[in-house]
């Protein structure tokens, strides 16, 4: 059975070589080791092949034994025996091909983990900043400060991508007229907005009841597909989030696949400051509305 482990080693001459006579003597095979360097301790990552009836707890003993602090396991496959510089490589070629992947990547590239519930402390938490907003992964193997680096640089590059092909890449502004020459209205309605063209529903922003936290509220979304990329999302965002103001709240949520990469464009083309949080096939956005001026219904 394959586990990838990391476990954080004193720095200091046998250290490793300790952890690797430990696996022998176990009967633990090392297939694959990734350094990330530190001050007075270092970050291992290790690829290890066990007996089939081995558990992370027989792992953490064994790490434990060789002197590892910290130490996170969990099942893996083939893939993780991947050379690294490939994998940010091939990151970095997927960003350049569809700048609004980049969530989706960056998450698949640092393994991001599933979210646990809002405001767990069990797992680390990575920030990275693209024009003004914040995308999270997390998973409960603590982020080093060289994937913290290596992470701001992948967010460097996507928003310099997104800036030199602003036109293509980014959706539309808000004012500009759509196919036919038509131009929607936007109407409000209790809790949702709508896009109106001839009298037909294009596209859809609902205001939800707030759920798990009062002062925020659930926002689903929807522009057909014959409209879409033409700025009636983002202006149906914006709507949403001076709705939900003027309803109460102080932030608006929104939840989506994570390989839906319209949300990344829309959000910035938006001008609204928000926090992308990818989690496993979800991908969840929360916008501050506080400082919006409230939409009249």
């Amino acid at each position: 059975m394959l586990w990838r482990v990391r476990t954080t080693l004193p720095d200091r001459p046998g250290s490793l070589a300790m952890l690797a006579a430990t696996c022998g003597e176990a009967g633990v095979n090392i297939l694959g080791l990734q350094i990330f360097p530190g001050v007075e301790s270092v970050t291992d990552e290790l690829v290890l092949s066990t007996p089939d009836d081995w558990t992370a707890a027989d792992l953490a003993d064994l790490i434990g034994r060789s002197g590892g602090l910290s130490v996170s396991a969990g099942p893996c496959t083939e893939a993780a025996l991947t050379d690294q510089p490939t994998r940010y490589v091939q990151a970095a070629r997927s960003i350049l091909a569809q700048p609004a992947s980049f969530p989706e990547v960056v998450a698949r590239l640092f393994d991001a983990e599933s979210d646990p519930a809002y405001g767990a402390v069990d797992t680390d938490v990575m920030d990275m900043t693209v024009g003004d907003i914040q995308v999270q992964v997390r998973r409960t193997a603590p982020f080093t400060a060289t994937e913290h680096a290596r992470a701001a640089a992948m967010a460097d590059l996507v928003s310099d991508v997104l800036e030199r092909t602003r036109e293509s890449a980014m959706t539309p502004s808000m004012g500009r007229r759509v196919g036919g020459g038509a131009t929607p209205e936007y109407v409000v309605d209790g809790d949702s907005v709508s896009a109106m063209i001839d009298g037909q529903a294009v596209g859809l922003a609902v205001v939800r009841p707030a759920a798990e936290e009062p002062d925020v509220r659930p926002v689903t979304l929807r522009v057909d597909p014959a409209w879409q990329r033409r700025g009636i999302g983002t202006r149906l965002l914006v709507d949403a989030a001076r709705l939900a103001n003027a309803l109460g709240a102080t932030e608006i949520l929104l939840t989506t696949r994570s390989d839906n990469q319209a949300v990344l464009p829309m959000v910035m083309a938006a001008g609204l400051r928000g926090r992308i949080r990818m989690a496993a096939d979800t991908l969840t956005v929360r916008v501050p509305v506080r400082d919006l001026k409230p939409l009249r219904r």
